[in-house]
């Protein structure tokens, strides 16, 4: 009973790489059909095209330069 080694081996090889590749296939598929399914029940939240209130930036810019001048006088 003769076998060759080297067709076995590619054999071998062969299937070892069909599965992989089945397998990677299998995975890209899922994931783009669970990105699908969260993108639809899941949206992502528009941003608000409103600008901050000047109110806030009028407290922070009251505050550094309290810090500043309490930094400079000791």
């Amino acid at each position: 009973m003769e076998t060759n080694l080297i067709l076995e081996g590619f054999k071998f090889m062969g299937l070892g790489m069909g599965t992989v590749f089945l397998f990677l296939i299998i995975m890209i598929v899922c994931m783009n059909l669970m990105s699908t399914i969260i993108h639809k029940f899941f949206p992502e939240p528009q941003p608000s095209a409103t600008p901050p209130a000047q109110k806030d930036n009028k407290k922070i810019i009251a505050a550094i330069t309290a810090a500043i001048s309490h930094h400079r006088q000791g």
